[in-house]
């Protein structure tokens, strides 16, 4: 954390907080080395997922080649905060509304998920004469045996509801290219660019690449059995952040290396990956108050404001959120100001239910007082956009913006 953030909370008054602050001057240091260790001929783009924040699309703008978005609302918003960006369509479960307003929006890659999916997408251009849009097909690959055993979130290599099948992608590649001398039925309108393969996240570099080369070397041989020009892969993102360890870092100068290698291999190919989580993780901090400290059955609990409802990412993913505290010497009560007293302390928020822990029997809480602040670092990233934020209905926390 900069010295510039810190200031910033700690001259936050008690009813701005929670709050959470952004330093986009370092996501945008971030961006830019990420990209300057990938080989010229891989795409970075952003899944906006992770966070959507106009402020924050708009800092990754420069080091980023476009943005990836999973449904109709999201392409509208990211199409209106950066209005000039490329944007890749995925997700499943696309309704005709939405792939029609897609197209018209001038989406630059489908990730199609589907065999319906085609024929919903080709159904749309019949009413668009001359329209012509590029797809890549995602497909749920198998891999290596155990290579996503140990993966938080697996999207593919076994049964999930992303993608195709490799029988129902040969099907669609027919449908698309015919045989070879004569496009698909679906060929007229929709250009088969390649494969997409998005199969887990939490994945080191090594692991990530050994995936990357499984991904391209399945494509490779689609292509040449049906005869079609591979011109891209997309080898989705899930890149690692490790919440247990903050100074962990992926490796983006070894994984930029790895990937040279494998595009050695093959003149001509583009990759593209997708990163979310790991672009936009370190750049956010959730910071609060400690409303109250109390004992129960011999243990600490610091009750703080807000909770999983601003922050529900320890809670989806069942780690401690880490943070450090930043003391605040005033207290103005005439009571006992409240204390941790065993060494360590669960942080909880405000609501009704034990699963509103941010963290648990955490040892850098020794000493806490109601009224200090803590600030949750790696709050960047599927934090607020994935809370439930009308349970209980508390107030919506602050954001702010540094260095925009």
């Amino acid at each position: 954390m900069t010295e510039t953030v810190r200031r910033h909370i700690a001259a936050l008054a008690p009813d701005a907080l929670p709050a959470y602050v952004y330093d986009l001057a370092a996501l945008r240091a971030h961006a830019a080395a990420v990209r300057a260790a990938l080989p010229e001929r891989v795409e970075l783009y952003y899944a906006a997922k992770a966070n959507p924040e106009a402020p924050v699309l708009a800092a990754l703008r420069d080091a980023v080649d476009g943005y990836e978005v999973s449904s109709g609302g999201e392409l509208a918003h990211v199409r209106a905060a950066v209005p000039d960006a490329p944007l890749a369509f995925g997700g499943p479960g696309k309704t005709p509304a939405e792939i029609a307003a897609a197209v018209d929006a001038g989406v630059h890659r489908w990730h199609v998920e589907s065999e319906q999916e085609l024929h919903r997408l080709d159904a749309v251009l019949t009413d668009r004469p001359g329209t012509v849009v590029d797809v890549l097909l995602r497909v749920n690959l198998p891999v290596a045996t155990g290579a996503l055993d140990a993966v938080a979130l697996a999207m593919g290599g076994r049964p999930t509801p992303f993608g195709l099948d490799p029988d129902r992608a040969e099907e669609c590649v027919r449908l698309l290219t015919g045989d070879g001398s004569d496009p698909g039925p679906l060929g007229r309108r929709l250009r088969l660019r390649g494969v997409h393969a998005h199969l887990a996240s939490g994945l080191t570099a090594v692991e990530q690449l050994a995936v990357a080369e499984q991904i391209v070397t399945w494509s490779v041989a689609l292509a040449e059995r049906h005869g079609f020009p591979l011109a891209e892969v997309n080898v989705g993102g899930g890149m690692a952040v490790d919440y247990d360890d903050p100074a962990s870092r992926f490796d983006w100068t070894a994984f930029g290396e790895g990937l040279t290698k494998l595009l050695d291999a093959h003149p001509g190919l583009t990759l593209r990956i997708e990163p979310g989580r790991a672009l936009t993780a370190y750049c956010g901090w959730y910071a609060t108050e400690v409303l109250d400290v109390k004992q129960s059955h011999g243990e600490d609990f610091a009750v703080v404001r807000g909770g999983t409802h601003h922050l529900r990412t320890p809670a989806t993913r069942g780690h401690s959120q880490p943070f450090e505290v930043l003391p605040v010497d005033a207290w103005p009560h005439p009571w006992p100001r409240p204390a941790v007293g065993t060494g360590r302390a669960t942080l909880a928020g405000q609501l009704c239910t034990p699963k509103d822990v941010l963290a648990r029997a955490a040892s850098g809480a020794d000493g806490l007082r109601a009224a200090d602040r803590v600030l949750f670092a790696m709050a960047g990233a599927y934090a607020w956009n994935i809370s439930h934020h009308e349970f209980l209905m508390h107030p919506r926390p602050g954001f702010h913006y540094l260095g925009s």
